[in-house]
């Protein structure tokens, strides 16, 4: 009888440590800005990735210094909206390949680039976290991955520093 009763209280003070680890993993989670935990407003673009080339960059893939922030992530990585805002340009860009940009309220715009496939459309609303596109390799890429901007306009040129920009957000990549 004792045995049963020691195996039952093991068995509960198991069970409870899991559920108080499930419970950080999930804070944690949250105090990273997961596309499903925002934090002030914002969110990563994507989830499991490995940042590659960096805002400011010197390269000969570029004619300028790189313009935003790469995360490396296989092709078809789901890509969320980092703020809520309205999608202004869902298309072909150049060098950026099939790209989105949307416009916040915060007077700023993201922009999403070297996509293999749209899950939102120029003019549609979207919402923080929201899915708006799969990741890809297309434009002048050396392989697949997100590159994200924050900009002051829609077009090339008013690029701002993104990682700094998201840490102001409470965002830490």
């Amino acid at each position: 009888m004792q045995v049963k009763t020691a195996q039952a209280k093991q068995a509960q003070v198991k069970q409870a440590a899991q559920v108080k680890k499930a419970a950080q993993v999930k804070k944690a989670a949250a105090s990273r800005g997961e596309h499903g935990n925002p934090v002030n407003g914002w969110v990563k673009p994507v989830d499991d990735y490995t940042l590659s080339a960096s805002y400011a960059q010197a390269g000969a893939r570029w004619a300028h210094k790189h313009s935003g922030q790469d995360f490396a992530v296989p092709t078809g990585t789901p890509v969320h909206a980092a703020h809520a805002g309205t999608v202004v340009e869902a298309g072909w860009g150049g060098a950026y390949g099939n790209n989105i940009v949307i416009k916040h309220d915060t007077g700023r715009y993201t922009q999403y680039a070297h996509l293999s496939a749209f899950k939102a459309q120029v003019g549609q609303k979207v919402n923080v976290g929201q899915q708006i596109a799969l990741s890809g390799n297309t434009g002048n890429s050396s392989g697949p991955h997100l590159h994200f901007e924050v900009r002051n306009t829609p077009i090339y040129g008013s690029a701002i520093e993104p990682v700094h920009y998201l840490q102001t957000k409470g965002i830490n990549l």
